[in-house]
């Protein structure tokens, strides 16, 4: 019982940090909107405009341990100001990061025994290594949920030999951090 409360605890509290992050990430979007000058923006717009140098940073980025915080492309997103347009875009982000993940858990799973994974992990991922022998599917959902590096997550997952099924299943939550990120941006897009 008391371990129980102990992954719950560690959820809760890891799920309220991702919270404050999309806070701090919505705030930052909010004042740079009404407080940057317009021109500065302008000057980035043919990098913006380059939706397929975006995806392949995304790409990346999800691939490589997420060294961008989704969010920031969701921001991207909305340049155009239309709900379908942003809507694909979530969807499309949602579907990358989700195969991403999966991608870095078979990596995990099946080339474990390889130096880069070795370096990987002793480089970034130790200390996670440790919370998934502690929290299993709780760091799972975790990593999925917040800014915790869900591609290292899920290669560590991979590496320690956990069921691909509940992978699979329980990875699924990273579906509504895109949903609830998506949301909250689009809402404070309208601010």
């Amino acid at each position: 019982m008391e371990q129980q409360e102990k992954k719950s605890s560690f959820f809760l509290r890891n799920l309220l940090k991702g919270l404050v992050w999309l806070a701090i990430i919505v705030a930052m979007f909010v004042f740079t909107k009404h407080n940057v000058n317009k021109e500065l923006l302008l000057k980035f717009e043919p990098f913006f405009e380059k939706t397929a140098l975006i995806l392949v940073i995304f790409c990346l980025s999800e691939l490589i341990i997420g060294i961008i915080p989704p969010e920031f492309f969701l921001i991207w997103a909305l340049r155009r100001g239309d709900a379908d347009y942003y809507i694909t875009f979530v969807v499309i982000f949602i579907l990358i990061s989700y195969t991403a993940g999966f991608l870095a858990y078979l990596f995990g799973r099946y080339l474990h025994t390889t130096r880069v994974y070795r370096y990987l992990r002793d480089k970034y991922l130790s200390r996670t290594e440790v919370l998934l022998q502690t929290y299993g599917l709780y760091l799972i959902m975790v990593a999925a949920l917040t800014p915790l590096p869900f591609s290292g997550v899920a290669m560590l997952v991979g590496a320690v030999g956990y069921p691909t099924k509940r992978y699979i299943y329980w990875s699924l939550t990273r579906f509504f951090r895109f949903a609830l990120s998506g949301y909250v941006i689009w809402e404070a897009n309208t601010i």
